[in-house]
């Protein structure tokens, strides 16, 4: 099959090419840095143009609540509309484990809206709701440093290593849609707090960690990211991981 991927080129779109071309599928990335722009339009229709299949794994490049509501709608508004013209049989899309159960945190609405853009597309579709991933942990850290303090709250999480999110969109692309969602999330339950100390032993960098509940991202957030009893639960364990990387 061609398979467009949309944010192709980034963390978990690149490894999604590459498990679908080692399937023997045609699988190209869409980018703006590959002339492909969503927000736009710009260089949809000669991307699509014989796609059996898109996946959607872009981002927005803000986390603010308008910015992202108006990154994800516009997208979605220019790609459907490009996969109609193109009769694209499936839509993958990428989103997040309890995403619809986060009211009052802007960036998860602006999600909430693509979903149902999705759905409403008239483009037969599978979602692959996602928790954390194991590389956004460091990155949370650094943003709540001060000075030789990371502060964290003790929000529960659930990460999984974005090769297991990979696989699964790309399971998703290969298979038929299901006009459903299906959750996706690591082996393990620790808090955000938890997750700083264990990156800490793994890569000691002078820093300490310090239980914050008002510190973060993710500060006040209900503890929505570990799914649930129905939820697929990946194998790798975020220690091991971390002894990898």
């Amino acid at each position: 099959m061609k398979i467009v991927v949309i944010g192709g080129t980034g963390l978990i779109g690149s490894q999604v090419i590459e498990l679908l071309r080692a399937n023997g599928h045609e699988a190209v990335p869409a980018a703006p840095s590959t002339g492909v722009d969503t927000l736009t339009g710009e260089g949809l229709e000669q991307a699509l143009k014989g796609a059996d299949v898109v996946v959607d794994v872009s981002n927005s490049p803000s986390f603010e609540a308008d910015a992202a509501l108006d990154f994800f709608t516009r997208s979605a508004r220019n790609l459907f509309a490009a996969e109609q013209e193109a009769g694209v049989r499936h839509h993958v899309g990428l989103s997040i484990v309890g995403v619809d159960r986060v009211p009052d945190y802007g960036y998860y609405l602006a999600k909430v809206a693509q979903e149902d853009a999705v759905r409403t597309s008239g483009v037969p579709y599978s979602l692959v709701r996602a928790t954390q991933f194991f590389e956004f942990v460091g990155p949370v850290m650094d943003m709540s440093t001060q000075g030789t303090e990371v502060r964290l709250p003790s929000l529960r999480l659930r990460p999984i290593a974005s090769s297991e999110v990979a696989a699964a969109v790309a399971e998703a692309a290969q298979s038929e849609p299901t006009n459903g969602i299906r959750n996706i999330a690591g082996p393990e339950i620790h808090g955000l707090d938890r997750l700083g100390e264990l990156t800490l032993a793994a890569r000691p960098d002078g820093r300490t960690v310090v239980t914050d509940e008002t510190a973060s991202l993710f500060a006040g957030m209900p503890d929505v990211l570990t799914g649930d009893g129905a939820v697929d639960v990946s194998a790798v364990r975020y220690e091991d991981w971390l002894k990898q990387h």
